[in-house]
């Protein structure tokens, strides 16, 4: 007795291990950080920055020149003649821009210099110029023209090496533990058509992801690891050139290498993640970012254009789809890659950038342990209910602090893992708890099924154990099943061996109650009782009681067939069946009672079974059962039966079959022919009459139902008996059944 009380704490104690180990595994896959959960954090940042985007400010100094589909319908497909570029060039530097940057690229010489076309063998002999044309070169006019302005050039990564190699023009500072040393690295820069490299103001790295990278750009780096060194992003290094500056600053971990903390350039810090690389806090994307490269080749009088370009950085990029330089941001919107570099100048401008460190992610995993820690210690005390609702109102305040901090502080919390982690620590948690609370319940099931029905066990657990004397009248179907042929079964058999085959007969007739939703009642000797529609309601009991007397009857087929049988006389079941009104309840004592149910439809079932013997068929039902079932069941009419206590005579049918039956041709045939013999007896026809439709449904019961036959050949022998004492319009079998009711 000691043990058991002590167990459910033992229990607690256990239960609550199991949810610290849980919490410690969620740290651990935390901790690796494996794909799926780095997937689901980031689509969490995205649905915060959709929620709450960045504002666009008209006033800040950053536009785009877009090569769009106008200016290419206007002045021909890219890439255009140096001659054009240099134009665009002078054009905005007199209209005023504070720098000048190309998200594109001037790898190879341009065709279209008049030095290339005369030395290209195909157009010898066509073309005819001026001597001194031959040396004409339009990188050497473009790179003559931005040696004028502050011009950044782009340089892409790569991973083949082509060309000269690429320095920056930027000078980078180091503090702290070699920062640079942890930067995205480049294999390859592609190399820059001489002699605009040699006279643009800077050069910066055009990539917004690194190399192979694809899908949603949500970082960017700020510094890459070249081969040459660091090389500034087209960005920063826009921004760097428009300030004057000449150096960029890398400050990074004091305490560990290859670690950056942030970039500073003019005074502006741009705080990065520990290769370099800044969160994109995006805005939506807007036309009035952008100018038409068109309109700034038309010349520089334009008063309005100078309004827009006058101190502002300038990127020159293209919108053009059949260009290639499309994005996906986090706002779900597609962009070209110069609007996530006009965005980056802006967000270190404004100095609104997102930021996530180190110490947000323990604090992401504190939170964890705590949702964690306020299930098992809810749950093991007070149950899952109450654990889901403290775990929702931690789950509700993580979300707060998560979406607070974003917008306030422009901090990236992770809600994702606690509340994801949480919920599945719960849910397992309740499995636990669930498997642990079965296991009690098996027990207890063991222990109460030598004693009552598994049917009542159910009962007990979902009213909580609350089982009480009384019941409550409803409609209910009863069925008694008696063993035909007992008395000569017990004969051949010893006792231990009658035991055996009325056990594996039970078995087997009781699996079809059971599998049809009925409730086994008792076991009353040779004879089995049941019901259905209680305790648990079924909608069309009648018909189900009926399926199941069915299935008895192949299953006793296949019984009489088995080993156990051998050598004895098969077994023959008489089977009623009612519907009606009664009390279901617990009846007994009060220390002592049973799931049963008592009424006068009970009384019915018995009697109709016992009618068995009179019909000479196997399985009778009533009236109720007869008209609830008569769109599903195969029936027959077998006339009226005096049941003891009735005051008038009951009508009772046979049961062929089912609906499968119920729908063939044979059958139709055969009631139409049951039909006219039953209008034959009551109606006083001559004897020969009714002889012939008995043989006519006698045959054609042959291949529909063969126990037919019997009931068909009783028929024929009683009706001469019958008639006597039978007024004309009343059905048959009154006046023996009377005697057998009463006796």
């Amino acid at each position: 007795m000691s043990k058991k009380m002590h167990k459910p704490k033992n229990g607690r104690w256990a239960f609550r291990l199991v949810g610290l180990i849980l919490i410690l595994l969620g740290c651990t896959v935390r901790a690796v950080d494996p794909y799926p959960v780095r997937m689901t954090r980031l689509v969490y940042f995205d649905v915060l920055q959709r929620l709450s985007p960045r504002e666009f400010d008209p006033n800040l100094p950053i536009r785009v020149v877009d090569i769009d589909e106008d200016a290419l319908a206007n002045w021909g497909q890219w890439p255009w003649p140096r001659t054009l570029v240099a134009q665009m060039v002078e054009n905005l530097g007199e209209y005023g821009a504070a720098a000048i940057a190309f998200d594109m690229l001037f790898a190879e010489p341009d065709r279209y210099s008049p030095s290339r076309l005369l030395n290209d063998p195909s157009l010898a002999g066509i073309l005819t110029v001026e001597h001194h044309a031959k040396r004409l070169d339009n990188d050497v006019l473009l790179g003559m023209e931005i040696a004028y302005w502050p011009v950044v050039l782009g340089a892409a990564a790569r991973l083949s090496e082509e060309g000269k190699s690429i320095a920056a023009k930027a000078g980078i500072v180091e503090f702290g533990e070699s920062p640079t040393a942890g930067l995205i690295s480049v294999p390859h820069w592609t190399p820059i058509a001489p002699p605009l490299d040699r006279t643009a103001a800077g050069i910066g790295g055009v990539n917004v992801s690194p190399i192979g990278g694809t899908g949603i750009v949500r970082r960017v780096p700020v510094l890459w690891d070249g081969p040459d060194g660091p090389m500034p992003g087209l960005a920063i290094e826009s921004l760097r050139v428009a300030l004057g500056e000449t150096n960029i600053f890398a400050e990074g971990a004091v305490d560990e290498e290859g670690i950056m903390l942030a970039v500073e350039v003019g005074g502006y810090q741009v705080p990065t993640t520990e290769n370099g690389e800044l969160w994109l806090k995006y805005r939506r994307d807007t036309p009035d970012l952008y100018i038409s490269a068109s309109d700034v080749m038309k010349g520089s009088s334009d008063a309005s254009l100078r309004a827009e370009i006058e101190g502002r950085i300038i990127l020159v990029g293209t919108s053009a789809a059949g260009l290639f330089d499309i994005h996906q941001t986090a706002l779900g919107e597609s962009v070209p890659g110069v609007s996530i570099h006009a965005q980056m100048i802006e967000q270190v401008l404004t100095q609104d950038m997102l930021s996530r460190s180190d110490v947000t992610a323990a604090q992401e995993l504190l939170a964890f342990v705590f949702l964690g820690l306020v299930v098992i210690g809810v749950m093991s005390s007070f149950g899952a209910v109450a654990s889901f609702v403290a775990g929702g109102i931690a789950a509700a305040a993580v979300l707060t602090i998560s979406w607070m901090v974003f917008q306030n502080q422009s901090v990236l919390f992770d809600a994702t893992f606690p509340l994801i982690g949480g919920m599945a620590n719960f849910g397992l948690l309740a499995g636990y708890l669930f498997i642990s609370t079965e296991r009690e319940k098996r027990e207890i099931r063991k222990v109460f099924s030598h004693y009552v029905a598994p049917e009542i066990l159910d009962e007990m657990e979902h009213s909580g154990h609350q089982l009480q004397l009384g019941g409550e009248t409803q409609e209910i179907t009863v069925m008694f099943s008696d063993i035909r042929g007992f008395t000569s079964l017990s004969e051949s058999a010893s006792a231990t061996e009658l035991v055996s085959v009325l056990n594996a007969l039970f078995s087997k007739i009781g699996d079809q109650v059971l599998y049809e939703r009925g409730t086994i009642d008792k076991f009353i000797g040779d004879a089995i009782m049941a019901f259905w529609n209680a305790p648990i309601p079924v909608a069309d009991h009648p018909c189900r009681a009926a399926f199941a007397a069915l299935k008895m009857r192949d299953a006793l087929a296949d019984f009489n067939a088995s080993d156990i049988m051998k050598s004895r006389q098969p077994i023959a079941l008489a089977t009623g069946i009612a519907t009606g009104q009664a009390c279901v309840g617990n009846i007994g004592s009060e220390k002592r009672f049973n799931y049963t149910v008592i009424g006068d439809v009970v009384n019915v079932s018995a009697r109709l079974e016992q009618s068995c013997r009179t019909v000479d068929y196997d399985i009778v039902v009533s009236n109720g059962v007869a008209q609830a079932g008569q769109a599903d069941l195969a029936l027959l009419e077998a006339g009226h039966v005096d049941l003891k206590g009735k005051a008038n005579p009951e009508p009772v049918y046979v049961l062929v079959g089912d609906k499968l039956v119920l729908e063939t041709a044979a059958f139709k045939d055969l009631k139409d022919l049951h039909s006219e013999l039953i209008s034959a007896i009551t109606g006083r026809h001559p004897q020969s009459r009714i002889e012939d439709l008995c043989r006519c449904c006698e045959g054609l019961a042959e291949n529909i139902e063969p126990g037919l036959r019997r009931f068909y050949r009783a028929l024929l022998g009683r009706t001469a008996d019958f008639r006597s004492d039978i007024p004309a319009g009343e059905l048959m079998f009154t006046s023996y059944n009377r005697r057998l009711g009463s006796g």
